[in-house]
């Protein structure tokens, strides 16, 4: 089935406009809300949200739908995405959802769902309440109308949760660590995580203000982190995104470590300690080709998933994987977590670094990347950017420049799932020569926008 009104990660636009007004948030409450009643008994369903304005308007009209067709709701309240999907499970809630457009700006958000299970809904699912929010839904008598209550310790839950991922008997002292929080979900928990395990704490964008969140801040903008950890003289930076279920970090030297490196060292590390299963790794076809070789040199495989972490965790699922994420900082833990989890992914690190005694920038540096050119073209709409990527002549001219490359590389072009734009990349041995290929792509498409 299609889908018009779910993209790769939930719903998402830009707030108070189609899809992302109250009026179509109170239908996917209400068709969530029903598909998702399977008996008589109580049927409940958890809700959480970033630091956004706009989540206060979506909050009350999901409450509102999901109430009105009899399903009692739990408000949690600013929580990172991957502590909605936990309690989701544990406190068997027929649903979860989480309101955020994650690494976006402000004006952003959006609708995040997931199963009884903690894991995020299937295609097909979510083509399902799409077609219930197209042709209504009945409503409830007044007698079998939901309640709502606040879950008053859910982020002591989630911070318990998060420490018990850390080796049991190590701990953090010693270490100075800036963490920047993207003015976005965590801004609470996280600090708190770290300095219970016994790190000395920087704390950046922690003053959400409503507008601030991802503002030159967070995973997408380390910039500010890495300055920030030279200024300091701190071991490690650490950021987060606006739902923090991604993570990018600094090394002490500020040098940023993706999501690959990440992997790598987690992958390496669990190997070595036999949790590792599949006998391998699953990321995306962002992920860098150095990654790729890296495992291999290890007897370990990388099987690759298009973008989206919901495919990387469908992937570990059906096949076995207990480790997967993407180069962006999404690093599934599946020992741990149905999804993305930045936090704790950045324990597994800090236990890596913990164990081994060296400076980041060695622990943390565990292959050389190939070079790796990413740019972004950016659209009035994601529909005018499917549009030209349909285009005859930009058919022609992604031909023309993988010809360029002659083998001595990987060309990938995809529209964004998330926002307007198309993301052109290239990889290969000399980055002079992707460089000036990705430009003349980019080039291509701008020229195609009238």
């Amino acid at each position: 089935m299609a889908r018009r009104l779910f993209g790769t990660d939930g719903v998402r636009g830009l707030a108070n406009i189609e899809p992302m007004t109250a009026l179509t948030a109170l239908k996917i409450g209400m068709a969530a809300g029903r598909m998702f009643q399977r008996g008589e008994y109580r049927h409940t369903v958890v809700i959480g949200k970033d630091t956004r304005l706009s989540c206060y308007m979506l909050e009350q009209a999901l409450t509102a739908g999901f109430t009105s067709v009899g399903m009692d709701v739990l408000l949690l309240g600013p929580l990172p995405t991957p502590a909605i999907a936990k309690l989701t499970r544990s406190m068997r809630a027929d649903l979860g959802v989480m309101i955020s457009a994650s690494h976006n700006p402000f004006e952003d958000n959006g609708i995040k769902l997931f199963g009884p299970d903690g894991y995020k809904l299937s295609d097909d699912t979510e083509a399902r309440i799409e077609e219930l929010v197209t042709g209504g839904v009945p409503l409830v008598d007044s007698k079998r109308l939901g309640r709502v209550r606040r879950l008053e310790d859910a982020s002591g839950r989630y911070i318990e949760y998060v420490k018990s991922t850390f080796p049991s008997g190590k701990r953090l002292d010693g270490l100075k660590i800036v963490l920047d929080c993207a003015n976005g979900a965590a801004y609470k928990v996280a600090p708190t995580v770290l300095w219970e395990l016994g790190a000395e704490v920087v704390p950046m964008a922690v003053t959400p203000n409503g507008t601030n969140i991802n503002a030159k801040c967070g995973a997408t903008h380390p910039q500010a982190l890495a300055e920030a950890v030279v200024t300091h003289g701190a071991d490690l930076g650490i950021a987060l995104d606006g739902d923090a279920d991604r993570v990018v970090m600094c090394d002490e030297r500020g040098r940023e470590i993706d999501g690959d490196q990440v992997l790598a060292l987690i992958g390496r590390t669990w190997a070595e300690t036999g949790e590792l299963t599949g006998g391998g790794v699953v990321a995306t076809v962002m992920s860098n080709l150095g990654l790729e070789r890296y495992l291999e040199g290890r007897g370990l495989h990388l099987r690759r998933t298009q973008v989206g972490d919901r495919y990387v965790v469908e992937t570990m699922r059906d096949r076995g994987y207990n480790l997967g994420g993407e180069q962006s900082g999404h690093v599934v833990l599946g020992n741990h977590s149905t999804t993305g989890d930045g936090l704790a992914a950045g324990l597994q690190v800090l236990a890596a670094l913990v164990a081994e005694g060296g400076p980041a920038s060695e622990v943390l540096r565990v292959f050389q990347p190939l070079p790796q050119v990413l740019k972004n073209v950016r659209f009035p709409s994601r529909d005018v950017a499917k549009s030209v990527m349909a285009q005859a002549a930009v058919t022609d001219a992604i031909a023309e420049a993988e010809r360029r490359l002659a083998g001595g590389g990987r060309l990938l072009i995809r529209s964004s799932g998330t926002e307007p734009l198309i993301r052109v990349m290239a990889e290969g041995e000399e980055e002079g020569r992707i460089r000036e290929i990705v430009d003349w792509v980019c080039a291509q498409l701008e020229a195609r926008v009238e």
